[in-house]
C-alpha cells in the first residue's frame, strides 16, 4: 500500500470509532443480507462480536505503517477462521459488507479514493489471511 492509502484509512477509520458499535451491528446485517448462511457461523452475543470486529480493524488500521508488527495476529486470526467454517470465498463477501459499512458511514466523505484504498487494506490483509488458513490444511 501507498502511504497515502495507509494515512486514508487511518484518518476515515478515526470518523467512524465514535460510531464503532453501530457500525459492527450495520455490517454484519449488511453481512448477512449479502449471504443469510454466515449467521451460522456466529454463535455469540453479536454485540460482544462486533466490538471483537471493530477492535481488530482497529489494531490492523493502526499497523498498516509497520506491517510485520501485525502479521502475527493476523496470521493466527486467518488459521482461527478456518476452524469457523470460513472459505476462501467468503472473503470477498466480508470485503463488500466492509466497504458497504465504511459508504454508509462516512457518507460523501466514502470518495473514490478511500474506497481504493480500503480496498487496497482489505485486500492485504485478508490475503494474509488466506494464506495462514492454506497453511493450516
Amino acid at each position: 500500500m501507498k502511504a497515502e492509502q495507509i494515512a486514508l484509512v487511518q484518518k476515515t477509520f478515526a470518523k467512524v470509532q465514535p460510531v464503532s458499535d453501530k457500525a459492527a451491528e450495520m455490517f454484519y446485517q449488511h453481512l448477512f443480507e449479502l449471504n443469510p448462511s454466515f449467521k451460522s457461523l456466529f454463535k455469540k452475543d453479536m454485540k460482544k462480536q462486533g466490538r471483537m470486529l471493530m477492535q481488530m480493524i482497529e489494531f490492523a488500521v493502526k499497523g498498516l505503517d509497520d506491517p510485520e508488527t501485525i502479521l502475527p495476529a493476523i496470521q493466527d486470526l486467518g488459521k482461527r477462521h478456518v476452524g469457523y467454517g470460513v472459505k476462501e470465498e467468503d472473503y470477498a463477501t466480508v470485503g463488500e459488507a466492509l466497504l458497504w459499512t465504511l459508504e454508509q458511514g462516512l457518507g460523501s466523505g466514502f470518495t473514490q479514493e478511500v474506497k481504493e484504498a480500503w480496498g487496497e487494506a482489505y485486500k492485504l490483509l485478508a490475503g494474509v489471511m488466506i494464506n495462514a488458513a492454506k497453511g493450516c490444511k
